[in-house]
């Protein structure tokens, strides 16, 4: 659950342990956020939370980035999720604030196919570090 919010992807994921490999476990992940119905997405979308910038970020930026989740919030229902995987640290407060800007004018539905997108990255990233340890 720490890995992705909704009880029926859990469930499926854990149904199949014990998984051979990293990319076995990954695959059943995928397939079982592929499978989410509209509730189970509402229920994974709503234990997630905005990203907060680093606390040595300048304080425009952290003003802008809480301005930019209130408005994704207050438009679309729930937290923004992006993935940051890969991207360098020095990148990321940027990256977010660009997301949020170019996603707050999607049609709701659009930004639901996006979130949950950004919800399997963001649950591949978090079952490979559960895995290493990490």
């Amino acid at each position: 659950m720490r890995c992705c919010g909704s009880r029926r992807w859990a469930e499926r994921v854990a149904a199949h342990r014990p998984y051979p490999t990293l990319d076995a476990l990954l695959a059943a992940a995928d397939e079982a956020g592929y499978d989410l119905s509209g509730p189970d997405l509402d229920e994974a979308l709503s234990h997630e939370t905005a990203a907060l910038p680093h606390p040595d970020a300048p304080p425009a930026a952290r003003t802008a980035l809480r301005a930019a989740h209130a408005a994704y919030e207050s438009g679309f229902g729930h937290a923004f999720l992006i993935s940051l995987d890969g991207v360098p640290a020095g990148e990321r407060l940027d990256r977010v604030l660009a997301g949020i800007r170019s996603r707050l004018g999607n049609e709701r539905e659009e930004e639901r196919v996006v979130a949950a997108e950004e919800l399997r990255r963001l649950a591949r990233t978090r079952l490979t570090r559960s895995v290493a340890g990490g």
